[in-house]
């Protein structure tokens, strides 16, 4: 991914279909008791998730640091986590709505 604006943006949607998961997830499994499949399966996806934000927010600002083009790198990590911080506020903002 070369745009840092899509990055953030995808960062923002992956969160939000987890969030839509797990907030309709726990409606469909009603009061399932816990297994051991049940913390498993969250340390699974805290790793998935690491995974995929090291993709979405470092992976090409990396890239461009190890051709040396360090000041790019610097700009393009900065738009992604910029574009990120204000999806989150707008997503915060929503709670007191």
């Amino acid at each position: 991914m070369k745009n840092p604006y899509i990055n953030a943006v995808c960062a923002s949607l992956y969160i939000t279909i987890l969030g839509l998961g797990m907030f309709y997830g726990t409606r469909l499994l009603g009061d399932k008791p816990d297994t051991f499949f049940a913390p498993v399966t969250m340390i699974s996806l805290f790793t998935l998730s690491a995974g995929v934000m090291f993709y979405l927010f470092v992976f090409e600002p990396l890239q461009l640091f190890i051709d040396n083009r360090k000041q790019e790198a610097v700009t393009f990590f900065l738009k992604t986590l910029g574009t990120f911080a204000f999806i989150t506020l707008i997503f915060g903002l929503t709670l007191f709505r």
